[in-house]
């Protein structure tokens, strides 16, 4: 690798697109252009910086985090709150607002100038080459690799799905009874030809097929008998647990309508939403609404204050014909998004145990304070063999430079590990909208070089995406794309801080596509062939996953991957290693036209 710097893969890829005769063999040309050839030059970086970086051990630092990590028993799935913040708790998404249209395009964020850190060899740390070390290393693996093989277990166990309809039964639902009848054969079809792994537990069909339509007389209806009933009554299994509430009315009580009501003091039997929808949260269900009239729009709001978002379908129409594919819609959307909750070996925290300042409102960047700062990246491999080489991501392959920013005080959103911020780069004009992540912290995190493992993930993405899209441009075949990610070193306010870094998607629709466990979520062709060529294009050495972003009608934008390899010391807590590419990507995957027009080895 010469000494020169990567330019970013959106700015390769629109130069590649540029000129049909490119090769393969161009990428290392694109990659090292003379022009973007870097300083020497460190003098104008931060001293703190320079010493931390001297004292920066990658390959010791992560022995000892990923020991800490697996040093308490996994999370099992029970212990995580089903209620539908659960159900995206996986990531931290990137995206400000959903609109049905994106008129957004790819970013190109290219780093010029740059300054590389000149380190002597004094600063390089050795390989651990002592006995003991290698011991230690050995006995690192073997835990690991035990809290995988807990994790797959967790995972096989979501896979049995318990689905429930909770549905009220008077005149006026007679159309999405029917519905909910007609609809179950095409779910259990459709989850089979997508995620072979997800068996549907399906002996609910005879008792929904005795249910009449009959009865009703006042709006309200006895909306917490029957949630009540669905959640203590029924024998739910050991699984992933979807209740899917289908209602036109609300519960009874004036604090869900000023309809008239038989039992305007609540519910006759006294049940109250909080001990019930309490209780459902208590047994890990996950709630999901139905839609009809504007009726039980107050109902909604009250259930959202004691069990936090769910997602809501709309299920209004005549048309039989349309009811059956809107219950379709509902039905399988509810199944994975209840099962694709991304999956971690190691050390979990509950967020409902801590106290979170959320605010998803854009700050006034006039009235906060510029921060001055270092943001890191790695150079993207030129080939397979390095992006085998954990070598290749030590210290001296890094590029560094300052960096000017401003950022929001509170995070707008919250996942199992990092938090979100809205941010701006200040170097440009106008100033670039960002959005920056934070890890949780925690006693585990040995903290520069857990950020700088999510570099080394997107520094070899870039790569992997490169070579995807030149065979996919010769096939017609939309390309794929991920967002660059940064490192920022920042000390302010009397603390040293570190964030990824990566620009806004704005004004788009942000989707999850598939999952680490291999749950597809959206189905889409073109993203599940880029995984298989992912484990083809590195000799069966990793598969990128957990793939989620924006579509547009001719390339995916996709952000925060997981990947499995078979070298578990690498990419993180969502890195479930051999048996994870075994069980959660080849044991669902089915090959589609696109691995086929690519000519990638049948998998299926």
């Amino acid at each position: 690798m010469s000494n020169t710097q990567y330019r970013e893969s959106s700015e390769i890829i629109s130069v590649l697109s540029e000129n049909d005769n490119n090769t393969e063999n161009d990428i290392s040309r694109l990659i090292n252009d003379p022009e973007t050839e870097t300083s020497t030059a460190s003098s104008a970086l931060n001293q703190s910086f320079l010493n931390e970086f001297d004292r920066l051990n990658i390959e010791g630092d992560r022995i000892n985090r990923y020991e800490d990590e697996v040093s308490t028993e996994t999370v099992p799935r029970n212990d995580i709150t089903a209620t539908n913040t659960s159900l995206s708790i996986g990531t931290v998404t990137n995206h400000a607002t959903a609109t049905a249209t994106a008129t957004v395009t790819p970013p190109s964020d290219t780093i010029t100038n740059n300054t590389r850190v000149s380190i002597g060899s004094s600063t390089i740390i050795p390989s651990v080459t002592t006995d003991d070390a290698k011991l230690r290393k050995r006995e690192v693996i073997r835990k690991r690799e035990k809290a995988i093989l807990k994790a797959l277990a967790n995972i096989d166990r979501s896979m049995e799905v318990d689905l429930c309809y909770v549905l009220d039964c008077t005149g006026s639902m007679a159309g999405h009874i029917a519905a909910a009848k007609d609809c179950i054969l095409q779910v259990t079809e459709y989850i089979k030809n997508t995620n072979q792994c997800i068996k549907i537990k399906v002996d609910f069909r005879r008792n929904l097929s005795t249910v009449p339509a009959t009865g009703g007389g006042d709006g309200p209806e006895d909306v917490l008998g029957g949630l009540d009933a669905a959640i203590n009554q029924l024998s739910w299994n050991d699984g992933t647990k979807v209740l899917l509430h289908i209602g036109d009315c609300p519960p009874h009580g004036k604090r869900f309508t000023t309809m008239q009501d038989e039992f305007p003091g609540g519910d006759p039997n006294g049940l109250t939403a909080e001990n019930v929808l309490q209780k459902m949260q208590s047994e890990n269900i996950f709630y999901f609404f139905g839609k009809i009239t504007n009726s039980t729009d107050t109902m909604i709001e009250v259930f959202r204050s004691i069990i936090g978002e769910f997602s809501i379908f709309e299920l209004v129409g005549g048309d039989p014909i349309e009811l059956i594919n809107k219950f379709v819609a509902a039905t399988t959307t509810s199944i994975t998004m209840s099962v694709s909750l991304t999956s971690t070996i190691g050390t979990r925290r509950n967020l409902s145990q801590q106290r979170i300042d959320i605010n998803n409102t854009i700050p006034n960047w006039i009235t906060l304070p510029e921060r001055k700062g270092v943001t890191l990246c790695y150079l993207i491999p030129e080939d397979a063999s390095e992006l085998k080489n954990e070598r290749f991501y030590d210290k001296k392959y890094l590029i560094s430079k300052s960096y000017r920013f401003k950022i929001a005080e509170h995070p707008f959103a919250a996942g199992v590990e990092k938090y979100a911020y809205y941010a701006i780069g200040t170097k440009y004009v106008p100033p670039r909208r960002m959005v920056m992540k934070e890890y949780i912290r925690d006693a585990t995190d040995n903290r520069f070089e857990k950020y700088l493992e999510s570099v080394e993930i997107s520094a070899l993405t870039s790569y992997l995406t490169i070579k995807f899209n030149l065979k996919a441009r010769k096939k017609s075949i939309p390309s794929v794309n991920f967002l660059r990610v940064n490192l920022v070193r920042a000390t302010f306010d009397g603390r040293t801080r570190y964030y990824i870094t990566e620009p806004e998607l704005q004004g788009a629709e942000f989707k999850r596509f598939n999952v680490n466990t291999g749950v597809i979520v959206e189905y889409r062709p073109v993203l599940e062939a880029f995984v298989h060529f992912t484990y083809e294009h590195t000799d069966k050495y990793l598969v990128v996953s957990d793939l989620q972003g924006i579509e547009f009608h001719d390339q995916f934008l996709l952000t925060d991957p997981a990947i499995h390899c078979i070298d578990p010391l690498r990419f993180g807590k969502t890195n479930l290693g051999r048996d994870g590419i075994n069980r959660c990507f080849l044991a669902n995957h089915r090959c589609n036209d696109v691995c086929r027009k690519l000519g990638l080895p049948s998998r299926s």
